[in-house]
């Protein structure tokens, strides 16, 4: 249970004082449902007033806050502006101005005669001084008046700064002083004040680092804590040692020798598989690198110790290819390889129900649905989650369900991790890296246009379909839209279509999307690995899994808009052949810096791995997890900068709570149990449940 003194915190925000029903849905859109993620909720800037007794011309562009007295009021024809005229305490004129019909208000706040404190920006119009729609108005005795520095915060029509400002001061009442989880001599070293006194003083000042970076250790800790506990109960859980005896690696036909980093890798994997504490290990491959390999190799281990293996993947498609490299790489061995989607209803559904309860289905490969209740199986001994990214700690930790003892698990990404987030958020497991590509890899070359050349572009795809190559052609989006000026995946094809014709001999144009039927897109991705369909027009949906060798070119329109892990994985479609292969990647007329420097680096490096650690660096802190787990909680205060900053030292932290300090049980570690709880780590939550 969640400990009492967090209770307030978790209270919905309409327990506060003048949040209604109206009030409540800007701070939903806001993702502000309880008064916990009002504290979360940090500034993103602030306004510094400088107090003054007269106007000053050399005060022109700043914010002042000053007393005066309203000497007239004009109101202009319409919805014109209002204009007030007021003077300081010695006479000095300033114009006073509201838009939009505020006249009948401003005479109420601005009453002729009577002096009111006023704040907002000080600017020169002409040669007079003027404050445009003033931030505050108010009594020149009232104590609450406008702070020197006041926070500015993140909004959504329907709510002001200075509301959300007070909404967050009643959610500040109501936090308690937290006991202290962090080492005592961390937080000596680094000047922390406690928890509460630096929630206090980022919403007070939002310049504030030290009491900004305590925050971000806490959330760092809280997610590090979570996924130590994930990693110290999985080795203190019993499952079985899996020791195969090689007559089916033996057996295996491989048409070439494996890599380097792939050998490392498979000894790795069979020393963890034939331990009984089971195997959490995450396999990083850059696109092309053979994780596929290494994980049939793990597969058959498992089924030479009489065990069954399960691969899960994020999507049908990726599924179904799966199933047929597996069956094919597995050809000629007593192995039965099946696969369960959503899609399998019936007696094909049921056929596979059968083969797992009985054990005579070696290998299952699928979606979602092998989590299903209804599937039992006889003797789970591996599990294999493909494109990791897309499942978080707890879907991982899932199929534990599914086993009369806990499965070995080996995760697979195909996207490139830096290092900082494969230790923020892959903590609790082992990692693997093949860095090294198969012989034969052609490195892709990368060019980038502008979009005035796509005429010339369309020509060069004619060309590259007379020497009966295929090509994809990935828009961001579906369908056109009358808000974004972007390539839309329909009309992109439709166009295409009339230059190249339908699917037909090699040559025609097809269409896949994420909004289309499974069996509808299965249909076009079959027509297009066979060869039927000359250009693939997509969305991202062929983003990982596609694999078609005769795809030599990529066209990737609007490419600025998409992101450096994005942009990688589209090209790592092509350059599965041994012939050349090419990414254009479309650029707008204008570019950003930012977007700028990702084309750059994409032009000048394949290389996944130092492309994920620039991508870090140059993305903003919204999109810190790009690659955002499924499920999970994710980072409220922490940016890619602090990240970096704290993600070695809180590591290092929870695991001396876990290994050295007694664990959960002594004091600072009731106190870190407060801080699981407060940050929602539910992986670690549940682990504690379950202690």
């Amino acid at each position: 249970m969640r400990p009492d003194i967090l209770n307030p915190l978790f209270a919905e925000v309409t327990a506060l004082k003048g949040v209604g029903p109206g009030l409540a849905r800007p701070l939903e859109r806001l993702g502000l449902a309880r008064v916990v993620d009002l504290l979360f909720h940090l500034p993103s800037g602030w306004i510094d007033r400088i107090e003054r007794d007269e106007l000053m011309m050399a005060d022109a562009g700043r914010t002042v806050s000053i007393v005066l007295t309203a000497q007239s009021h004009r109101s202009s024809a319409g919805r014109g502006p209002t204009r007030v005229q007021a003077t300081d305490a010695l006479g000095n004129y300033v114009s006073l101005v509201y838009f939009g019909g505020g006249s009948g208000w401003a005479k109420k706040v601005l009453p002729v005669g009577e002096p009111r404190r006023v704040s907002g920006r000080l600017e020169m119009y002409g040669q007079e001084l003027q404050i445009v729609h003033p931030d505050y108005v108010g009594d020149p005795a009232d104590p609450d008046g406008p702070a020197a520095r006041e926070a500015v915060y993140p909004l959504t029509e329907g709510i002001t700064s200075r509301r959300l400002g007070a909404l967050v001061a009643q959610a500040l009442a109501r936090a308690p002083e937290l006991p202290e989880w962090i080492e005592p001599s961390l937080l000596a070293k680094h000047g922390w004040p406690g928890w509460r006194e630096a929630i206090v003083r980022v919403h007070a000042d939002p310049a504030d680092t030290v009491a900004r970076t305590r925050l971000a250790y806490d959330e760092v800790f809280a997610n590090q804590l979570a996924l130590t506990i994930v990693r110290a109960d999985q080795r203190k859980r019993r499952g079985r040692a899996l020791a195969g005896d090689g007559r089916l690696r033996d057996a295996l036909s491989l048409p070439y020798a494996l890599t380097g980093a792939q050998a490392r890798t498979v000894a790795e994997i069979e020393g963890d598989l034939a331990q009984q504490a089971p195997m959490l290990r995450l396999l990083q491959g850059d696109v092309g690198a053979g994780k596929t390999l290494v994980a049939a190799l793990a597969m058959l281990t498992a089924v030479e110790a009489g065990a069954q293996a399960a691969m899960l993947a994020p999507t049908e498609i990726l599924a179904r290819q799966h199933l047929d490299s597996l069956r094919r790489l597995f050809a000629g061995l007593p192995i039965e390889v099946a696969a369960l989607t959503g899609r399998d209803k019936g007696r094909v559904r049921e056929g596979v129900l059968m083969g797992l309860a009985d054990g005579s289905i070696d290998v299952l490969v699928g979606t979602h649905a092998i989590f299903q209740e209804a599937v039992a199986y006889r003797d789970l001994g591996l599990v294999v989650v493909d494109e990791q990214h897309r499942f978080g700690v707890a879907q991982r930790l899932l199929l534990q369900d599914k086993a009369h003892k806990p499965p070995h698990l080996l995760a697979m990404t195909a996207t490139p991790i830096p290092r900082t987030l494969t230790l923020a958020n892959y903590g609790e497991m082992d990692v693997s890296r093949l860095d090294e590509m198969p012989p034969g890899r052609q490195p892709i070359e990368t060019r980038v246009v502008s979009e005035d050349r796509l005429d010339e572009l369309v020509g060069a795809l004619g060309r590259h379909l007379t020497e009966g190559k295929q090509a994809y052609w990935v828009c961001p989006l579906v369908e056109e839209s009358e808000t974004s000026d972007m390539a839309a995946a329909e009309a992109r094809a439709a166009a295409l279509q009339m230059r190249f014709g339908d699917a037909q001999d090699g040559s025609g144009v097809g269409l896949v999307h994420g909004r289309m039927k499974p069996l509808e897109k299965d249909a076009v991705m079959a027509a297009f690995s066979s060869g039927r369909i000359g250009v693939l027009v997509a969305t991202t949906v062929i983003e990982v899994g596609v694999d078609v060798p005769n795809a030599t070119l990529i066209v990737i329109e609007h490419a600025d808009r998409f992101g450096l892990a994005q942009l990688h994985q589209l090209r790592g479609r092509v350059g599965r052949g041994p012939g050349r292969s090419v990414c254009v990647l479309v650029r707008s007329a204008a570019l950003t810096e930012t977007a700028r420097a990702r084309l750059t680096l994409m032009r000048e490096t394949n290389d996944g791995f130092r492309i994920a650690e620039e991508d870090l660096r140059l993305r903003g802190a919204g999109e810190l997890l790009g690659t955002r787990q499924s499920g999970e909680a994710t980072s409220k205060l922490v940016t890619p900068e602090l990240l970096t900053e704290l993600i070695v030292p809180a590591n290092q932290d929870a695991r001396l709570l876990i290994d050295r300090d007694g664990g959960l049980a002594q004091p600072r570690g009731q106190a870190a149990r407060a801080a699981l709880y407060l940050f929602e780590r539910d992986a670690g939550v549940a682990m504690l449940r379950s202690g």
